[in-house]
C-alpha cells in the first residue's frame, strides 16, 4: 500500500484543496472519496475506510472540500462542492487512467457527488457509493433530496444504517426501489455515523462495497 499527499486545483477562484491518494499494490479500481458536512478528510472514519478499502484492492483519492480545507464551520454551497468533486474526479482519472473509476462519499459528500454527476454525466464514472445518504434533516422525513437521483444512469450502492435519523428506513427503501440501478444494503442497528454498539460495521461496509464493485466491473 502506498499513501501520497497531493494538492488538487479546483479553480482560480476557489484555489487548491488537499488530497490523500492511497493505492494497494494491485488495485482493481479507484474511488473518489468525499467527506461529510461535519468533518474533513482526516476524520477517523474517512481514514479507516480508505485504509480498509485498499485491503480489498480499491485505490482511493479522498479530499477536502474548501470549507474543511479552510477550517470553516459551514459546508460549501453546492456550486463550490460540485466544482471540487469535478476536480477530484479529473485528478483520479489522471492518477489511474486505466482503472475503472467510481465516485463515493460519506453523507454530504455522497449527495454532492450524485448531484454533480446527475447534472454532468461522465462516461468515465462507472458507479457511485453512498456511505449513508442524507435523505432528509433529522426529524423532518422527506424524499426531496432524492429527486436528482432519477437522472443518474450509473449503478448506485446505498449503505444505510437501520437507525439513521437522516434517512428513515421506509423512505430510503422506497427511494431505492424506484431507482432501477440502485442497490440498498441495510446495516442493522447502525446510526448515521455507522455506530452500532460493539458491531464491526466498517468490515461490513468494505465487504459490501467490494462485492458490489466486482459485479459492476464484470
Amino acid at each position: 500500500m502506498n499513501t501520497q499527499s497531493i494538492k488538487i486545483a479546483v479553480s482560480p477562484a476557489i484555489g487548491d484543496v488537499s488530497g490523500i491518494y492511497i493505492t494497494p499494490e494491485k488495485p482493481t479500481c479507484i474511488f473518489t472519496l468525499a467527506h461529510g458536512a461535519g468533518a474533513g478528510m482526516d476524520h477517523s472514519f474517512m481514514e479507516t475506510l480508505a485504509d480498509a478499502l485498499s485491503k480489498v484492492g480499491i485505490a482511493t483519492l479522498r479530499f477536502n472540500f474548501p470549507f474543511a480545507e479552510n477550517k470553516k464551520g459551514r459546508p460549501d454551497t453546492p456550486a463550490v462542492a460540485h466544482a471540487t468533486i469535478a476536480a477530484a474526479i479529473a485528478k483520479a482519472r489522471e492518477l489511474q487512467p486505466a482503472l475503472p473509476l467510481f465516485a463515493s462519499g460519506k453523507s454530504f459528500g455522497g449527495r454532492m457527488s450524485s448531484q454533480y454527476l446527475a447534472a454532468n454525466p461522465d462516461g468515465n464514472v462507472k458507479g457511485i457509493v453512498f456511505y449513508g445518504f442524507p435523505l432528509h434533516p433529522s426529524g423532518k422525513p422527506s424524499i426531496d433530496r432524492a429527486e436528482h437521483l432519477k437522472a443518474l444512469k450509473i449503478p448506485m450502492l446505498f449503505l444505510q444504517g437501520s437507525k439513521d435519523t437522516l434517512a428513515t428506513w421506509d423512505l430510503i427503501e422506497g427511494v431505492c426501489k424506484s431507482l432501477k440501478k440502485a442497490t440498498l444494503v441495510k446495516l442493522e442497528g447502525a446510526d448515521h455515523s455507522f455506530k452500532a454498539g460493539k458491531k464491526d460495521v466498517m468490515s461490513l461496509l468494505v465487504e459490501e462495497t467490494g462485492k458490489w464493485v466486482k459485479k459492476v466491473i464484470k
